[in-house]
């Protein structure tokens, strides 16, 4: 898969109802330690093409190359809120390193994906892409 947007897994997302219940339990199975994870209050991050004005806890950890990152949707509209309402807990996107994300997403948009979601954040450049098929989801970025 070389060339692929696909190539470089860095990142599995998983949502969760109870953060502090969930970094227990993890824990207890030998998961961690899961650090917290701040974005920058500065931090532009577009739901659908509107300011998100969403709130997190978010925590990972590493494993190996791959970061696993816990996400509580706090407040307001958010892909991980949908995800939780219609879903329940669980994976809800993987996430992978590209060095042109914009050619990427136009590459992704051509065959049929929708952008969820764009951040512009300190260290990178982010998009959620749905990629409409078996409810795939996938965070590319692009670091600065």
């Amino acid at each position: 898969m070389s060339g692929s947007a696909f190539s470089e897994l860095i990142q599995v997302g998983v949502v969760v109802k109870d953060m502090e219940k969930t970094i227990e339990r993890l824990t207890s199975l030998g998961f961690g330690p899961f650090e917290p994870k701040i974005f920058p209050p500065d931090a532009k991050q577009l739901f659908r093409g509107e300011p998100m004005d969403a709130k997190f806890k978010i925590f990972a950890t590493r494993m190996g190359p791959v970061e696993f990152e816990l996400i509580q949707p706090v407040e307001g509209k958010s892909p991980h809120r949908e995800f939780l309402d219609r879903n329940g807990e669980g994976i809800q996107h993987l996430a992978f390193a590209v060095k042109d994300l914009a050619a990427e997403i136009n590459q992704l948009t051509r065959q049929g994906s929708k952008v969820e979601l764009k951040a512009n954040l300190q260290d990178a450049d982010v998009a959620y892409i749905d990629l409409n098929i078996g409810g795939l989801v996938v965070e590319l970025i692009q670091k600065k």
